[in-house]
């Protein structure tokens, strides 16, 4: 079992920036794909990115390449987003997940997810 708890949301004005954690406990995180998902008031969730740190390989959705990174701190066994020149397009809440094996955006194989983190980006 892993058990998954997201923070570092907030309300940040568009250009901004803000850095979400995901802290794992139960087990490590070496061996899991990390997706970070996003689900806007009404929406679907939906991919936001993925990285597998074995094959290192990073998925990235289009409307976040060139603006949002992820990270690991392997000694907290933390992962984290960092998204810059955030819009307000990218509100919503955001959600950790992690499975074992390939990174899909599909977030119905995710096995383990966070409880989310409210990011607001206002214009």
């Amino acid at each position: 079992q892993v058990q998954l708890v997201e923070s570092g949301g907030g309300l940040v004005q568009a250009g901004g920036s803000l850095r979400l954690s995901c802290a794992a406990s139960g087990r490590t995180f070496s061996n899991y794909t990390i997706g970070w998902f996003r689900q806007a008031q009404g929406k679907e969730r939906e991919f936001v990115l993925g990285r597998n740190w074995n094959l290192d390989i990073t998925y990235y959705s289009p409307f976040v390449k060139g603006r949002f990174t992820i990270s690991r701190d392997n000694a907290k066994n933390t992962v984290y987003l960092q998204m810059n020149t955030l819009k307000p397009e990218d509100t919503g809440a955001y959600y950790c997940a992690a499975k074992m094996g390939d990174i899909y955006r599909n977030p119905r194989v995710y096995d383990y997810w966070g409880q989310g983190t409210q990011v607001t980006v206002s214009s």
